[in-house]
């Protein structure tokens, strides 16, 4: 499948995949079947990840489609999976030293590899699908080629990585981060840190021969049959990590009052205005992509041009809605620069989530911050659950009927308040 990376792109993979989004998704939502002969996209998931991640697509709009489609009892599974996403982002939120620890891990553990010729040498046979683990290096050349993996691969894969191979597990969320499309610091390094035993302390998840067979069945070079893996996954250990700070979310604010002349800035993961429904158009988009801060090593093509030409999308298409010109921020212009421009004073950006588009942006806004001359836009839905991803994700989903039901959403996912 061509992820294309604009609104209109993610609307049609939404329209084309409802259809599929209740029972028969739950049925078969975990089989890797592999790319359509024709190009296509896989039937049994929703391959929306790369719209979502960008904000080319909200999630509230997704889950209101498929509710709309499906009664909840049938959509359950995939709503489940979406708040999952949600879910994520908020524990990170509250959880900011994973994210610092991570960074930190992975570039010790790329000087690492840098020295040690043996070390290096695996690396790049696990990187390059040269292991010698068919569907090992098959799913790593899959994902440089693509830019996607199907998740329940990218478990295996996790699995594979660290307790068959013994390489850092940063590494391989770093690995990920370079070159899946729908890359998500809070997704990826949580979930990583899951199949190390990291994130739910003690449990690990450990790839099975049978298990990969049975779930590659029906892909068109499957089924995969994995011999010589680990037969025991021990938990990782680290330090302790540093206590739940506290949500600092920002304030509400009446969108009404943008009436004096705002900047608008859309980046990685909030690439269109639509979601946020603006009532008086900016007096200049400016469009801020960071795809190259995502690893010290070099970003896979599939990812970079997605994340480039997603915010470069949703600013023609704020131009065009809004009549205000655009302007593409890179790392060699001064965000001062470009507002001295047009004289504008203020600045409205979607929310900076922890990560690697919060690092590289961040430093730029931070002034504008304390001088209350940027206000900062969260949706309703994130500002809903992020609250509860205190710890695992049953506090989220429990509460996901009470969520949906305050922003007025259809649907009540009865098991979810079990």
């Amino acid at each position: 499948m061509i992820f294309i990376p604009t609104r209109s792109a993610g609307l049609e993979r939404l329209a084309d995949f409802l259809p599929r989004a209740g029972r028969a998704y739950a049925a078969n939502r975990n089989h890797d079947n592999g790319w359509p002969t024709d190009g296509g996209s896989r039937p049994n998931v929703s391959q929306l990840s790369p719209w979502l991640h960008s904000g080319l697509l909200s999630e509230r709009e997704v889950i209101e489609a498929v509710l709309e489609e499906h009664s909840p009892d049938a959509a359950e599974k995939f709503v489940m999976e979406v708040f999952w996403r949600i879910y994520f982002k908020g524990y990170l939120e509250q959880h900011p030293g994973a994210w610092g620890r991570y960074c930190a891990n992975r570039d010790t553990a790329l000087r690492r590899i840098e020295g040690d010729t043996g070390l290096h040498a695996l690396y790049l046979q696990a990187t390059e699908g040269r292991t010698g683990i068919a569907v090992f290096d098959h799913w790593a050349k899959e994902l440089v080629e693509t830019g996607y993996l199907h998740n329940h691969a990218r478990m295996w894969f996790a699995s594979l990585w660290i307790f068959t191979l013994g390489l850092d597990w940063e590494l391989g969320a770093d690995f990920f981060l370079r070159h899946l499309i729908d890359g998500d610091a809070a997704s990826n390094t949580l979930s990583w840190r899951w199949v190390g035993g990291l994130h739910t302390k003690g449990k690990t998840y450990l790839a099975q021969p049978e298990n990969i067979a049975r779930f590659t069945a029906n892909h068109p070079l499957g089924p995969f049959y994995a011999d010589g893996l680990a037969q025991e996954a021990q938990a990782l250990k680290e330090p302790v990590m540093p206590a739940r700070k506290p949500l600092d979310l920002p304030h509400r604010f009446d969108l009404g009052t943008l009436r004096e002349p705002y900047a608008l800035i859309l980046h990685d993961e909030a690439a269109s205005a639509v979601p946020f429904d603006l009532p008086y158009p900016p007096a200049i988009v400016i469009g801020a992509a960071r795809p190259e801060a995502r690893s010290p090593y070099p970003v896979g093509k599939p990812a970079r041009a997605f994340a480039e030409s997603a915010v470069l999308s949703g600013a023609q298409d704020a131009e065009q809605t809004y009549n205000a010109p655009f302007v593409t921020w890179t790392r060699d212009l001064a965000l001062a620069d470009i507002l001295g421009t047009t004289n504008v004073q203020q600045v409205v950006l979607p929310y900076l989530p922890t990560g690697w588009t919060r690092d590289a942006l961040m430093p730029h806004i931070a002034s504008l911050l304390s001088d209350r001359r940027a206000r900062v836009l969260l949706n309703d839905l994130n500002r809903a659950t992020w609250p509860y991803a205190t710890a695992g994700f049953f506090g989220v989903k429990k509460r996901i009927d009470h969520i949906l039901a305050g922003l007025g959403s259809p649907g009540r996912i009865s098991s979810a308040s079990t």
